[in-house]
């Protein structure tokens, strides 16, 4: 009999031998990945979008910032419902059948709302911790000019509170016979 995924909570893995529930395993993942998908809603239609992120683990918070006006902003001022997703693909893992092919990956996803940050001073610290994240070799005064008012009013910094999290992953063993990367490298 088939089970009603509609009734179980979003953050349920299907696969419970994938499934990752360790919450450092989930939060090193969303540190160390370069760009997620955001996924948002407007009048049902669901609107998915690449960002540039930074997750601020004392605030249990992912931050991101678009163009002042546009989908994402639009979609969060009238739903503030969101879904947030990166991904890490490993090797392709041959078999002799095709449904017995499959590849490594590790994902996170995670559900939660989405607001547009007011104060400044939080758009301030979100938009520095990006830079920190992308451009941490280079430091706000000395290389690069420091964040002014003119700046934040041009951006829109968004903030994600997460309610919950899942974490997925797909491992085989090193010498797995004629694994390989994508992209034809071994």
């Amino acid at each position: 009999m088939a089970r009603d995924y509609g009734a179980r909570p979003n953050s349920d893995v299907r696969r419970r031998d994938r499934a990752i529930e360790d919450d450092a395993w989930i939060a090193a993942m969303l540190h160390r990945a370069p760009m997620g998908a955001l996924a948002t809603v407007s009048d049902g239609q669901p609107f998915i979008n690449s960002n540039l992120f930074v997750f601020d683990e004392a605030a249990n918070a992912i931050y991101m910032h678009t163009a002042q006006a546009g989908r994402t902003r639009s979609n969060v001022e009238g739903d503030r419902r969101c879904c947030f997703s990166i991904s890490e693909m490993g090797r392709l893992l041959p078999a002799d059948t095709a449904l017995g092919m499959s590849v490594e990956y590790a994902g996170v996803t995670v559900f939660g709302t989405i607001a547009i940050v007011e104060s400044a001073e939080e758009q301030e610290r979100a938009l520095y911790l990006l830079l920190a994240k992308y451009f941490g070799h280079l430091r706000p005064g000395d290389d690069y000019a420091r964040i002014v008012p003119e700046e934040l009013a041009r951006t829109t910094v968004y903030r994600i509170a997460i309610d919950e999290w899942s974490g997925k992953r797909k491992e085989e063993a090193a010498d797995f016979p004629g694994a390989r990367r994508y992209g034809g490298s071994s």
